[in-house]
C-alpha cells in the first residue's frame, strides 16, 4: 500500500524536474548559455584582477589626487549592488547617446566591481609587507618602482590569494544577473525555456549547469589557496 504513493511521488518529481523530452529539446540552448557564461566569467576574471592590481600599484605611489580618485571610485563600486549598476548603464547610457550591448554592459560592470574589491585586497597585501623588505630592496640599488614590482607585489599577491579567490568566485557567479538585460547566459536560456515549456525542467538543467561549471572553479580555487599559502616554520 505504501509503495504506490512513493512511486507516484517520484514520478511527479521526475515529471517536474527531469522530463526527458524537454532535456533533449533544450540541451542545446543551455549549452549555448554555458558558453556565454564561460566567456563573460573569463573576461571578468582576467580584466578585473589586472585592473585591480594596476589601481593598487598606482595607489602605492601615494599621489594624493590619484589616490583620492581611486578610493572614491572603489568605495562607490563596493557599496552599490551590481544589479543596480547594470540597470543604470544598460538603460541610462542610451539617453546620452551611448548604447552598449547587454554582453558588454555585464562584462564591464562585473569587471569594475571585481577590480574594486581586488584593489582593496591587493592594497591590504602591499601594506602588510614589512618595512624591512622595502629597506632591504632599496639598499641593493632598486628604485621605488622596481622594489614595488619585483619585491613587494609578489609577496602581497601570495598573502591575498585566499580572499581574492573567494571574491573572484562570488563575483563571477553574478553572470546570472545578465538575464535582466537579455544576455544569453545560463539563467536567461533556462528561464526562457521554462516560460515556453511551463516546466521546471529547464531551470533544473540550468542549476545543474551552474554546479558543473562552478564546482571545478571552487576546487581549483581551493588548490590555489593551498599551493600559495605561507608555509609554517
Amino acid at each position: 500500500m505504501s509503495a504506490a504513493p512513493e512511486t507516484n511521488m517520484w514520478a511527479r518529481f521526475t515529471e517536474t524536474f527531469f522530463r526527458p523530452d524537454l532535456i533533449d529539446q533544450y540541451a542545446g540552448a543551455i549549452g549555448n548559455g554555458v558558453i556565454v557564461t564561460c566567456e563573460i566569467a573569463l573576461l571578468v576574471v582576467v580584466c578585473g584582477l589586472a585592473l585591480g592590481m594596476a589601481l593598487a600599484i598606482v595607489r602605492a605611489y601615494r599621489i594624493t589626487a590619484l589616490s583620492l580618485v581611486i578610493v572614491g571610485l572603489v568605495d562607490l563600486l563596493r557599496s552599490m549592488p551590481p544589479l543596480v549598476i547594470i540597470l543604470l548603464m544598460y538603460f541610462g547610457l542610451p539617453t546620452v547617446g551611448l548604447t552598449l550591448s547587454g554582453f558588454v554592459v555585464l562584462w564591464l560592470v562585473l569587471t569594475l566591481v571585481l577590480a574594486a574589491f581586488a584593489e582593496e585586497i591587493f592594497w591590504a597585501g602591499i601594506l602588510s609587507v614589512r618595512k624591512g623588505q622595502w629597506e632591504a630592496a632599496r639598499s641593493t640599488g632598486l628604485g621605488f618602482g622596481q622594489c614595488l614590482i619585483y619585491v613587494v607585489v609578489p609577496q602581497a599577491v601570495r598573502m591575498t590569494v585566499a580572499p581574492l579567490t573567494n571574491r573572484t568566485i562570488a563575483i563571477t557567479k553574478n553572470t546570472a544577473l545578465g538575464t535582466v538585460i537579455g544576455v544569453g547566459e545560463i539563467l536567461n536560456e533556462a528561464s526562457t525555456a521554462q516560460s515556453f515549456s511551463g516546466s521546471a525542467t529547464p531551470l533544473m538543467m540550468g542549476a545543474i549547469a551552474y554546479i558543473l561549471l562552478f564546482i571545478p572553479v571552487v576546487i581549483v580555487g581551493r588548490w590555489i589557496e593551498t599551493r600559495f599559502q605561507w608555509r609554517r616554520a
